[in-house]
């Protein structure tokens, strides 16, 4: 039992009496470390290759800084690596700053990067090849995907600082050349910010309607003066690459001095070693065109006078060589009199065949053989026997139709129903009554019915007729005797 206990107080964690160095939870001793490393190292600028390069979906940057010997990794917020002025990526040597920290949740330290720069020209133009070479690779700078310019352009697209000697040097240029139409799309030209810029102004002057409110322009050139590498990286950027090789008017890039080259360079469809180049590659000398074409002008009469000299000369030879008119028509003058002389006697003779046919056949058109002709005819007529079906049989046709149209007009006959007890009203004028009021309005009426007509008087509504305004009804024999109407007759 002893025993037990004794092993018991072995395994167990005591703290004996002066012990000062109580355990400590794993978040109090990794909160304690990131305190001393903030502290010591609460800014420091790091040297390093990039690698591991990668921005999440919530815009912020982790990478790893390395050299030949250590790996220390990085991160920078989504607000500092907005403003981040190079696409950094694998393989670039950089200089960051920023303060060291850790990282609890993996006992890791780390960077958190304020601001990224390229160390050195040497870093930067490593930058530019890669990227070039990334383009390159994609055929964003082949030969073949360069438009020719427009010969004479009726408006001009600038994409250039409004401020500064570049506009003032194109608008010249221009003027003293060939006076055009010039837009001005006002960009930074340097900077944070400028790249997106001066995409934004090529794809804005490329999405132009045709028939829009402003012109858009046949020609764009994307201009700014001499500077240093840094100063020109703006045209480098990827995102201005790719809106030239996009655009869909054609671009002269004017970037920097004739000895500076620029990836727009590669993907423009010309390059001008200095903006007022680029003017003077954009139009043609004015007064050279109007004496050219005073020069055509002059030359394209002569050739159409010299061309209307030797035709005329010509004619004027080719006359001489042709025969008279006159020559030319008495042969057939002759040949039209005779053609002429012909005809009459055929005529004639025509004339005369006509006549002796006529005289040889005016003897047997006598009356009396006409006469002669007649009774035979009638003799022939009188021979012949119609059978008595060809007379009957038309007869039975149209007595069938007659029927027919009569049982239809007893069917539709006014006076067909008076036989099952009804009558029929009409005035004493003999105008149909179709109502009380029509009565009320003839006074008198007669009422007709299948075996006779009786005449009646209308009285007014409550009162009763007097003897004298009512017909005495006739017996049936007078009514007999009483002549129908003579329209019933007429119809039936």
């Amino acid at each position: 039992m002893n025993d037990s206990l004794s092993l018991d107080a072995k395994l167990l964690a005591e703290s004996g009496s002066g012990d000062n160095a109580p355990p400590l939870s794993v978040s109090e001793i990794s909160g304690a470390l990131k305190r001393v490393v903030e502290d010591r190292f609460g800014y420091v600028r790091v040297r390093g290759e990039i690698s591991g390069f990668k921005r999440a979906a919530s815009g912020h940057v982790y990478l790893a800084l390395k050299d030949d010997k250590a790996v220390l990794d990085g991160v920078m917020w989504k607000g500092n690596a907005a403003r981040l002025g190079f696409a950094a990526e694998d393989g670039i040597e950089v200089i960051v700053s920023g303060k060291l920290t850790t990282y609890p949740g993996r006992s890791k330290y780390q960077v958190v990067i304020d601001k990224m720069e390229l160390a050195g020209e040497g870093a930067l133009m490593q930058l530019l090849e890669k990227l070039k070479a990334r383009l390159q690779s994609e055929g964003l700078f082949d030969r073949d995907r360069k438009r020719p310019t427009p010969l004479l352009p009726r408006t001009i697209g600038v994409v250039t600082s409004p401020t500064g000697s570049v506009i003032r040097d194109i608008l010249h240029r221009l003027s003293d050349r060939c006076p055009s139409h010039v837009i001005v799309w006002p960009v930074l030209v340097q900077g944070e910010g400028a790249a997106r810029q001066i995409a934004s102004a090529i794809n804005g002057f490329s999405s132009m309607p045709e028939d829009g409110p402003v012109t858009r322009p046949d020609l764009l050139i994307v201009a700014r003066g001499g500077g240093s590498i840094e100063d020109l990286w703006s045209f480098n950027e990827e995102e201005v690459v790719r809106a030239i090789a996009a655009s869909s008017i054609p671009v002269i890039s004017a970037v920097g001095h004739e000895t500076d080259t620029t990836l727009a360079d590669y993907a423009a469809d010309l390059r001008a070693p200095t903006p007022t180049a680029a003017a003077e590659m954009a139009v043609p000398v004015r007064a050279e065109w109007l004496a050219t074409l005073a020069d055509s002008k002059a030359r394209m009469a002569r050739s159409v006078q010299r061309g209307l000299s030797t035709a005329q000369e010509r004619l004027e030879s080719q006359r001489r060589l042709m025969p008279a008119l006159a020559d030319l028509l008495r042969p057939h003058q002759q040949r039209v009199d005779e053609i002429s002389d012909a005809m009459k006697y055929a005529m004639g003779q025509n004339v005369a065949k006509a006549r002796s046919r006529f005289a040889s056949s005016e003897g047997a058109l006598r009356p009396a053989l006409l006469r002669q002709r007649l009774v035979q005819a009638e003799e022939r007529l009188s021979r012949l026997d119609l059978p008595v079906s060809l007379v009957k049989k038309p007869l039975e046709d149209a007595r069938q139709r007659l029927d027919s149209l009569w049982r239809l007009a007893r069917q539709v006959s006014p006076d067909g129903p008076l036989k099952r007890g009804y009558a029929r009203v009409s005035a004493v004028d003999g105008s149909f009554v179709g109502g009380r009021r029509e009565a009320e309005q003839a006074g008198e009426i007669e009422l007709h019915f299948h075996d006779g007509s009786i005449g009646a008087t209308v009285g007014k509504k409550g009162k009763k007729p007097e003897k004298s305004e009512v017909s005495k009804p006739v017996s049936r024999k007078s009514r007999a005797k009483k002549p129908v109407d003579d329209r019933q007759q007429d119809l039936f």
